[in-house]
């Protein structure tokens, strides 16, 4: 089982919409490092959720990988503000995944508490200038956001 955060700014796709779907398609990725991370991504692994671009940023809640290895729909669809035109059915570019909601704390981790407690060469998210959408968190560093953040829901 790996750690994973995943950014999305609420307004957009935020934790909430996650709930009341319980599964849903993390679309739309288009960095091709953030795109071979969910490329690797287990089923089982845990993601947290991050909302971004709002204020405060910070993590939302939890969710669990369902399915791996999705092809992206959204890169054919040429109304799509993530359409690829250089994507075929035949030859699709983007894959994501499916996650499922697990819970939703009560109060934001914001970023700054983030700052405050981890380094950047331990949790890439609090790297200046950091703009990836998806990357990896180490299990001691995922162990201790689920302590700072009291998820009742821990994997």
């Amino acid at each position: 089982m790996a750690y994973w955060l995943m950014k999305s700014e609420p307004d957009v796709y935020g934790i909430d919409d996650l709930q009341t779907e319980n599964i849903g398609l993390w679309d739309g990725v288009r960095n091709y490092q953030a795109r071979n991370f969910l490329k690797s991504m287990q089923v089982g692994d845990f993601a947290f959720f991050y909302h971004s671009n709002t204020k405060p940023p910070g993590i939302a809640g939890l969710m669990k990988i369902v399915e791996t290895q999705v092809v992206d729909p959204t890169q054919f669809d040429s109304t799509n503000p993530y359409y690829d035109p250089k994507a075929t059915p035949e030859a699709p570019r983007w894959h994501t995944v499916k996650c499922q909601y697990v819970e939703t704390l009560p109060q934001l981790i914001t970023l700054d508490q983030l700052k405050m407690t981890f380094s950047p060469e331990e949790l890439l998210v609090v790297r200046p200038g950091n703009r990836l959408s998806v990357m990896p968190v180490e299990t001691p560093i995922a162990q201790r956001i689920l302590q700072l953040g009291a998820f009742r829901a821990t994997p």
